[in-house]
């Protein structure tokens, strides 16, 4: 039975992808249907973000609750199984956001973070489009 779990599980990480996932395709989208244009995971900018301005000197990350220890019911759930391992993990995770945030901030860079759960907001659109049009 262990094996079967095991191999369930694999499975299950392996189908796990850091970019182009569903929340970003559907950012991507909503802010290409705004007008505006972007580049995506620029190495070169601190945090390498999801989304990037580089003439407005701003970037976007779309973060998965989970994976990055959002507050909402998605984000506080532990897995069962390796609860160590998981909760040291996420732990580094907001760890490495945050840093990366100072670095951008230091550098001249905004950053908008949205998460999974916001997605459904009826005021993302705004949101975004609001981040934007201002300037510093």
């Amino acid at each position: 039975m262990r094996k079967k779990i095991d191999s369930n599980r694999s499975a299950t990480m392996r189908a796990v992808t850091s970019k182009n996932t569903k929340p970003e395709l559907a950012v991507r989208s909503l802010i290409h249907r705004l007008g505006f244009r972007f580049r995506l995971h620029r190495k070169d900018i601190p945090g390498n973000p999801d989304i990037a301005f580089p003439c407005r000197r701003k970037v976007i990350f779309i973060n998965g609750c989970f994976w990055h220890g959002h507050d909402c019911t998605r984000g506080a759930r532990v897995p069962i199984n390796n609860r160590d391992y998981w909760t040291v993990k996420i732990a580094r995770n907001k760890a490495r956001d945050a840093r990366h945030l100072v670095a951008l901030a230091a550098s001249g860079w905004q950053a908008l973070t949205l998460w999974e759960c916001e997605l459904r907001d009826q005021h993302l659109q705004e949101r975004i489009k609001a981040f934007l049009t201002l300037y510093p």
